[in-house]
Protein backbone atom coordinates (compact mmCIF):
# COMPACT_ATOMS: atom_id res chain seq x y z
CA UNK A 1 0.00 0.00 0.00
CA UNK A 2 1.19 3.60 -0.44
CA UNK A 3 0.80 6.58 1.33
CA UNK A 4 -1.01 9.65 -0.45
CA UNK A 5 -1.68 13.00 0.93
CA UNK A 6 -4.39 15.14 -0.15
CA UNK A 7 -3.97 19.38 -0.01
CA UNK A 8 -6.75 21.54 0.93
CA UNK A 9 -7.84 24.86 1.12
CA UNK A 10 -8.59 25.98 5.15
CA UNK A 11 -11.96 25.01 5.97
CA UNK A 12 -12.94 22.78 3.02
CA UNK A 13 -11.43 19.37 4.87
CA UNK A 14 -14.72 18.21 6.10
CA UNK A 15 -16.15 18.20 2.61
CA UNK A 16 -13.26 16.08 0.91
CA UNK A 17 -13.34 13.76 3.54
CA UNK A 18 -17.38 13.20 2.91
CA UNK A 19 -16.14 12.74 -0.43
CA UNK A 20 -13.70 10.01 0.42
CA UNK A 21 -16.54 7.86 2.04
CA UNK A 22 -18.50 8.46 -0.79
CA UNK A 23 -16.37 7.27 -3.49
CA UNK A 24 -15.62 3.92 -1.05
CA UNK A 25 -12.71 5.14 1.28
CA UNK A 26 -12.99 4.66 4.75
CA UNK A 27 -9.34 4.93 6.31
CA UNK A 28 -8.52 8.28 6.60
CA UNK A 29 -6.31 11.14 8.78
CA UNK A 30 -8.09 15.16 8.71
CA UNK A 31 -5.56 17.66 9.67
CA UNK A 32 -5.44 21.23 8.76
CA UNK A 33 -5.60 21.15 5.33
CA UNK A 34 -4.59 18.13 4.41
CA UNK A 35 -5.95 14.30 4.54
CA UNK A 36 -3.95 11.85 4.45
CA UNK A 37 -4.91 7.81 3.64
CA UNK A 38 -3.29 4.42 2.38
CA UNK A 39 -3.92 3.06 -1.19
CA UNK A 40 -2.65 1.69 -4.67
CA UNK A 41 -1.10 3.56 -7.44
CA UNK A 42 -4.53 3.08 -9.12
CA UNK A 43 -6.05 5.45 -6.37
CA UNK A 44 -3.83 8.51 -7.80
CA UNK A 45 -5.91 8.19 -10.85
CA UNK A 46 -9.21 8.24 -8.85
CA UNK A 47 -9.12 10.50 -7.22
CA UNK A 48 -7.22 13.32 -9.09
CA UNK A 49 -10.08 12.80 -11.39
CA UNK A 50 -12.72 12.90 -9.21
CA UNK A 51 -11.84 14.92 -6.22
CA UNK A 52 -14.09 18.43 -6.75
CA UNK A 53 -12.59 20.16 -3.61
CA UNK A 54 -9.23 19.52 -3.49
CA UNK A 55 -5.64 21.45 -4.40
CA UNK A 56 -3.51 18.64 -5.41
CA UNK A 57 -3.00 14.52 -4.87
CA UNK A 58 0.75 13.78 -3.25
CA UNK A 59 2.43 10.13 -3.44
CA UNK A 60 4.20 9.81 -0.11
CA UNK A 61 8.05 8.70 -0.96
CA UNK A 62 9.52 8.29 2.71
CA UNK A 63 8.94 10.30 5.85
CA UNK A 64 11.96 10.53 9.05
CA UNK A 65 13.30 13.27 11.62
CA UNK A 66 15.61 15.26 9.82
CA UNK A 67 17.19 17.64 12.36
CA UNK A 68 20.31 19.00 10.29
CA UNK A 69 21.15 19.33 6.64
CA UNK A 70 23.07 16.27 6.57
CA UNK A 71 20.61 14.29 7.81
CA UNK A 72 18.25 15.59 5.19
CA UNK A 73 20.78 15.01 2.65
CA UNK A 74 21.72 11.20 3.91
CA UNK A 75 17.55 10.26 3.97
CA UNK A 76 17.03 11.91 0.53
CA UNK A 77 19.41 9.71 -1.11
CA UNK A 78 18.85 6.49 0.63
CA UNK A 79 15.28 7.00 -1.84
CA UNK A 80 15.26 4.71 -4.75
CA UNK A 81 15.21 7.83 -7.21
CA UNK A 82 15.90 5.62 -10.17
CA UNK A 83 13.23 3.96 -9.09
CA UNK A 84 11.04 7.21 -9.75
CA UNK A 85 13.29 9.44 -12.24
CA UNK A 86 14.56 8.62 -15.90
CA UNK A 87 17.64 10.01 -16.42
CA UNK A 88 16.11 13.04 -18.18
CA UNK A 89 13.14 13.61 -16.17
CA UNK A 90 12.34 17.24 -15.42
CA UNK A 91 12.36 17.12 -11.69
CA UNK A 92 12.11 20.20 -9.54
CA UNK A 93 12.23 19.90 -6.10
CA UNK A 94 9.95 22.52 -3.37
CA UNK A 95 10.12 23.14 -0.08
CA UNK A 96 8.17 24.38 2.77
CA UNK A 97 8.81 24.24 6.30
CA UNK A 98 7.00 24.54 9.39
CA UNK A 99 8.26 25.12 13.40
CA UNK A 100 11.35 23.14 12.81
CA UNK A 101 15.06 23.69 12.84
CA UNK A 102 15.65 23.79 9.29
CA UNK A 103 13.93 26.55 7.90
CA UNK A 104 15.26 28.15 4.82
CA UNK A 105 13.54 26.79 1.83
CA UNK A 106 16.03 27.44 -0.46
CA UNK A 107 19.15 25.33 1.69
CA UNK A 108 16.33 22.49 2.10
CA UNK A 109 15.61 22.59 -1.87
CA UNK A 110 19.17 22.80 -3.15
CA UNK A 111 20.16 20.30 -0.60
CA UNK A 112 17.80 17.71 -1.17
CA UNK A 113 18.46 18.22 -4.89
CA UNK A 114 21.95 17.59 -4.21
CA UNK A 115 21.07 14.35 -2.62
CA UNK A 116 18.87 13.55 -5.32
CA UNK A 117 21.51 13.88 -8.35
CA UNK A 118 24.36 12.44 -6.31
CA UNK A 119 21.69 9.10 -6.05
CA UNK A 120 21.04 9.35 -9.92
CA UNK A 121 24.95 9.70 -10.68
CA UNK A 122 25.40 6.38 -9.05
CA UNK A 123 22.99 4.70 -10.95
CA UNK A 124 22.96 6.11 -14.13
CA UNK A 125 26.91 6.62 -14.16
CA UNK A 126 27.12 9.97 -15.74
CA UNK A 127 27.41 13.45 -13.92
CA UNK A 128 25.08 16.19 -16.06
CA UNK A 129 21.32 15.38 -16.29
CA UNK A 130 19.70 17.10 -19.11
CA UNK A 131 16.18 17.17 -17.38
CA UNK A 132 14.48 17.53 -20.99
CA UNK A 133 11.59 14.99 -20.43
CA UNK A 134 8.34 14.22 -18.16
CA UNK A 135 8.04 17.06 -15.30
CA UNK A 136 8.08 15.17 -11.99
CA UNK A 137 7.53 18.19 -9.03
CA UNK A 138 9.21 16.98 -5.79
CA UNK A 139 8.08 18.43 -2.53
CA UNK A 140 9.93 18.31 0.43
CA UNK A 141 7.61 19.05 3.84
CA UNK A 142 8.80 19.46 7.16
CA UNK A 143 6.78 20.38 9.93
CA UNK A 144 8.01 20.09 13.49
CA UNK A 145 11.28 18.11 12.70
CA UNK A 146 9.53 15.08 10.41
CA UNK A 147 10.43 15.26 6.85
CA UNK A 148 7.98 14.04 4.29
CA UNK A 149 9.46 13.81 0.95
CA UNK A 150 6.65 13.62 -1.63
CA UNK A 151 5.67 13.72 -5.75
CA UNK A 152 2.67 15.99 -6.81
CA UNK A 153 0.70 13.55 -8.85
CA UNK A 154 -1.18 16.32 -9.91
CA UNK A 155 0.57 19.12 -11.54
CA UNK A 156 -1.44 21.94 -12.25
CA UNK A 157 -3.44 22.73 -9.00
CA UNK A 158 -6.97 20.75 -9.51
CA UNK A 159 -9.02 23.78 -9.25
CA UNK A 160 -8.17 23.77 -13.28
CA UNK A 161 -10.53 21.92 -14.47
CA UNK A 162 -9.82 22.90 -17.75
CA UNK A 163 -12.82 24.26 -19.03
CA UNK A 164 -12.23 28.01 -18.25
CA UNK A 165 -10.99 30.30 -21.73
CA UNK A 166 -11.47 33.07 -19.25
CA UNK A 167 -12.22 34.89 -16.08
CA UNK A 168 -13.21 38.19 -15.09
CA UNK A 169 -11.12 39.80 -12.76
CA UNK A 170 -10.73 38.28 -8.68
CA UNK A 171 -12.21 34.62 -10.28
CA UNK A 172 -13.02 32.08 -7.46
CA UNK A 173 -11.36 28.81 -7.96
CA UNK A 174 -13.19 26.28 -9.10
CA UNK A 175 -12.94 24.05 -6.38
CA UNK A 176 -13.76 26.82 -3.85
CA UNK A 177 -17.21 27.43 -6.22
CA UNK A 178 -18.44 23.88 -5.65
CA UNK A 179 -17.47 24.62 -2.22
CA UNK A 180 -19.93 27.14 -1.75
CA UNK A 181 -22.91 24.59 -3.32
CA UNK A 182 -21.72 21.61 -1.82
CA UNK A 183 -22.45 23.75 1.40
CA UNK A 184 -25.67 25.40 0.27
CA UNK A 185 -29.09 23.67 0.28
CA UNK A 186 -29.03 23.46 -3.31
CA UNK A 187 -30.44 20.27 -5.10
CA UNK A 188 -31.30 19.91 -7.97
CA UNK A 189 -34.77 20.04 -8.28
CA UNK A 190 -34.48 23.48 -6.99
CA UNK A 191 -33.68 27.14 -8.86
CA UNK A 192 -30.27 28.47 -8.51
CA UNK A 193 -29.30 32.22 -9.60
CA UNK A 194 -26.32 33.79 -9.20
CA UNK A 195 -26.93 37.87 -10.25
CA UNK A 196 -23.64 39.00 -10.38
CA UNK A 197 -22.49 35.54 -12.16
CA UNK A 198 -18.93 37.17 -13.67
CA UNK A 199 -17.39 34.39 -15.71
CA UNK A 200 -19.83 31.15 -14.52
CA UNK A 201 -18.18 29.25 -11.98
CA UNK A 202 -20.93 28.98 -9.22
CA UNK A 203 -23.30 28.09 -11.93
CA UNK A 204 -21.01 25.78 -14.08
CA UNK A 205 -19.80 23.69 -10.84
CA UNK A 206 -23.40 23.59 -9.65
CA UNK A 207 -24.20 21.83 -12.70
CA UNK A 208 -21.53 20.01 -13.24
CA UNK A 209 -21.82 18.52 -9.61
CA UNK A 210 -25.68 17.61 -10.79
CA UNK A 211 -24.66 15.73 -13.48
CA UNK A 212 -21.87 13.81 -11.75
CA UNK A 213 -19.33 15.42 -14.69
CA UNK A 214 -15.42 14.31 -12.62
CA UNK A 215 -13.80 17.85 -12.61
CA UNK A 216 -11.05 16.13 -13.61
CA UNK A 217 -12.23 14.35 -16.75
CA UNK A 218 -11.18 17.28 -19.27
CA UNK A 219 -7.60 17.43 -17.87
CA UNK A 220 -4.49 15.85 -17.67
CA UNK A 221 -2.41 15.22 -14.81
CA UNK A 222 1.34 15.14 -14.41
CA UNK A 223 1.57 11.17 -13.12
CA UNK A 224 0.30 10.20 -16.61
CA UNK A 225 3.94 10.52 -17.47
CA UNK A 226 5.45 9.15 -14.91
CA UNK A 227 7.75 5.88 -15.69
CA UNK A 228 6.54 4.03 -12.32
CA UNK A 229 2.80 4.14 -12.80
CA UNK A 230 0.90 2.12 -15.42
CA UNK A 231 -0.97 4.03 -18.24
CA UNK A 232 -4.26 1.62 -17.82
CA UNK A 233 -4.75 3.27 -14.55
CA UNK A 234 -5.92 6.45 -15.58
CA UNK A 235 -7.71 5.27 -18.61
CA UNK A 236 -9.54 2.94 -16.83
CA UNK A 237 -10.05 5.61 -13.87
CA UNK A 238 -11.71 8.26 -16.89
CA UNK A 239 -13.61 5.54 -18.39
CA UNK A 240 -15.26 5.02 -15.24
CA UNK A 241 -15.93 8.55 -14.74
CA UNK A 242 -17.33 8.86 -18.29
CA UNK A 243 -19.69 6.28 -17.14
CA UNK A 244 -21.31 7.67 -13.98
CA UNK A 245 -22.36 11.06 -15.86
CA UNK A 246 -25.94 11.37 -15.98
CA UNK A 247 -28.16 13.76 -18.19
CA UNK A 248 -31.59 12.00 -16.99
CA UNK A 249 -32.43 15.86 -14.72
CA UNK A 250 -33.66 18.90 -15.78
CA UNK A 251 -31.37 21.52 -14.47
CA UNK A 252 -32.89 25.22 -13.44
CA UNK A 253 -30.36 27.28 -13.17
CA UNK A 254 -29.72 30.94 -14.19
CA UNK A 255 -27.10 33.73 -14.09
CA UNK A 256 -26.90 37.23 -14.52
CA UNK A 257 -24.12 40.30 -14.96
CA UNK A 258 -24.24 43.61 -15.86
CA UNK A 259 -20.93 43.17 -17.97
CA UNK A 260 -22.42 41.34 -21.49
CA UNK A 261 -18.36 40.57 -21.97
CA UNK A 262 -18.87 38.56 -18.48
CA UNK A 263 -21.66 36.81 -19.80
CA UNK A 264 -20.06 35.68 -23.25
CA UNK A 265 -17.14 33.92 -21.20
CA UNK A 266 -19.45 32.42 -19.10
CA UNK A 267 -21.27 30.97 -22.35
CA UNK A 268 -17.99 29.80 -23.48
CA UNK A 269 -17.00 28.42 -20.60
CA UNK A 270 -20.43 26.47 -20.00
CA UNK A 271 -20.07 25.28 -23.37
CA UNK A 272 -16.24 23.84 -22.65
CA UNK A 273 -17.79 22.44 -19.47
CA UNK A 274 -20.18 20.54 -21.48
CA UNK A 275 -23.17 22.22 -19.30
CA UNK A 276 -24.57 24.56 -22.19
CA UNK A 277 -27.70 23.21 -22.19
CA UNK A 278 -28.12 23.75 -17.99
CA UNK A 279 -27.32 26.98 -17.51
CA UNK A 280 -29.45 30.47 -18.94
CA UNK A 281 -27.10 33.30 -19.45
CA UNK A 282 -28.50 36.93 -19.61
CA UNK A 283 -27.05 40.43 -19.82
CA UNK A 284 -29.07 42.09 -17.13
CA UNK A 285 -28.41 44.52 -14.21
CA UNK A 286 -29.08 42.55 -11.12
CA UNK A 287 -31.74 45.13 -10.06
CA UNK A 288 -34.25 44.23 -12.99
CA UNK A 289 -33.98 40.73 -12.98
CA UNK A 290 -37.40 39.48 -12.19
CA UNK A 291 -37.49 36.55 -9.27
CA UNK A 292 -40.40 34.90 -7.75
CA UNK A 293 -40.75 33.75 -3.90
CA UNK A 294 -40.29 29.71 -4.95
CA UNK A 295 -37.79 28.26 -2.49
CA UNK A 296 -34.46 29.54 -4.39
CA UNK A 297 -31.06 29.45 -4.18
CA UNK A 298 -28.76 32.10 -4.55
CA UNK A 299 -25.33 31.74 -4.39
CA UNK A 300 -22.80 34.83 -5.52
CA UNK A 301 -19.64 36.63 -5.19
CA UNK A 302 -21.15 39.91 -5.45
CA UNK A 303 -18.37 43.04 -6.58
CA UNK A 304 -16.21 43.99 -4.03
CA UNK A 305 -12.72 45.84 -4.03
CA UNK A 306 -10.12 48.57 -4.52
CA UNK A 307 -11.94 49.34 -7.84
CA UNK A 308 -15.49 49.94 -6.33
CA UNK A 309 -16.15 53.11 -4.57
CA UNK A 310 -18.34 53.13 -1.69
CA UNK A 311 -21.01 55.05 -3.83
CA UNK A 312 -20.88 52.03 -6.31
CA UNK A 313 -21.07 49.35 -3.43
CA UNK A 314 -24.31 50.82 -1.09
CA UNK A 315 -26.12 51.33 -5.02
CA UNK A 316 -24.95 47.16 -5.52
CA UNK A 317 -25.93 46.60 -1.87
CA UNK A 318 -29.16 48.31 -2.29
CA UNK A 319 -29.76 46.52 -4.93
CA UNK A 320 -29.37 43.35 -2.83
CA UNK A 321 -31.38 44.46 -0.25
CA UNK A 322 -33.96 45.26 -2.43
CA UNK A 323 -34.55 42.21 -4.70
CA UNK A 324 -33.41 38.97 -1.68
CA UNK A 325 -34.43 40.65 1.88
CA UNK A 326 -38.01 39.98 1.64
CA UNK A 327 -37.84 36.37 -0.12
CA UNK A 328 -38.52 34.75 3.13
CA UNK A 329 -38.35 31.03 0.82
CA UNK A 330 -34.87 31.44 -0.59
CA UNK A 331 -31.71 30.56 1.00
CA UNK A 332 -29.20 33.10 0.19
CA UNK A 333 -25.60 32.75 -0.04
CA UNK A 334 -22.17 35.46 -0.77
CA UNK A 335 -18.69 35.03 -0.21
CA UNK A 336 -16.71 38.29 -0.03
CA UNK A 337 -14.16 39.73 1.36
CA UNK A 338 -15.89 42.68 2.98
CA UNK A 339 -16.26 42.23 6.38
CA UNK A 340 -19.19 44.53 7.33
CA UNK A 341 -21.45 42.74 4.82
CA UNK A 342 -23.76 41.59 7.41
CA UNK A 343 -24.02 44.42 8.53
CA UNK A 344 -25.43 46.02 4.46
CA UNK A 345 -27.88 43.30 4.34
CA UNK A 346 -31.14 43.80 5.87
CA UNK A 347 -31.79 40.25 6.77
CA UNK A 348 -30.89 37.76 10.13
CA UNK A 349 -27.99 35.98 9.13
CA UNK A 350 -27.85 32.15 9.63
CA UNK A 351 -24.12 30.88 9.67
CA UNK A 352 -20.68 32.50 8.57
CA UNK A 353 -17.99 30.61 7.98
CA UNK A 354 -14.21 31.26 7.06
CA UNK A 355 -12.77 30.23 3.58
CA UNK A 356 -9.83 31.07 1.80
CA UNK A 357 -9.73 31.63 -2.23
CA UNK A 358 -6.30 30.90 -3.57
CA UNK A 359 -4.47 33.21 -0.19
CA UNK A 360 -7.20 35.83 0.50
CA UNK A 361 -9.47 35.22 3.31
CA UNK A 362 -13.05 35.50 2.63
CA UNK A 363 -16.44 34.85 4.51
CA UNK A 364 -19.43 32.59 2.80
CA UNK A 365 -22.23 34.47 5.04
CA UNK A 366 -25.75 32.05 4.94
CA UNK A 367 -29.20 33.11 5.21
CA UNK A 368 -31.53 29.96 5.38
CA UNK A 369 -35.18 30.05 4.05
CA UNK A 370 -38.29 28.93 4.70
CA UNK A 371 -37.90 24.99 4.21
CA UNK A 372 -40.10 23.35 1.02
CA UNK A 373 -43.67 21.84 2.55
Amino acid sequence: MEKILITTSFGLESLVKFQLRDMGYEDYQVSDGLISLEGDLSDLAKLNINLRHADRVYLELASFKAMDFEELYDKVKKISWQDILNEDSNFIVNARSYKSKLFSLRSIQSISEKAIIDKLKTYYKKNIFEKSAERVKIEVMIEKNIAKVCIDTSGDGLHKRGYREGTVKAPLRENLAVALVDLSFYNPDRFLFDGFCGSGTILIEAARKARNIAPGIDRNFDFTKFNFINPKFFKDAKKEAMEKIDYSKKLNILGSDISGKAIELAKQNAINAGVEEDISFITRDFGSVALADDYGIFISNPPYGMRLSDLDLKEIYKKINYKLAKLDTWSLYFITADEKFDRAFKRKISKKRKLYNGGQKVDFYQYFGKKPD
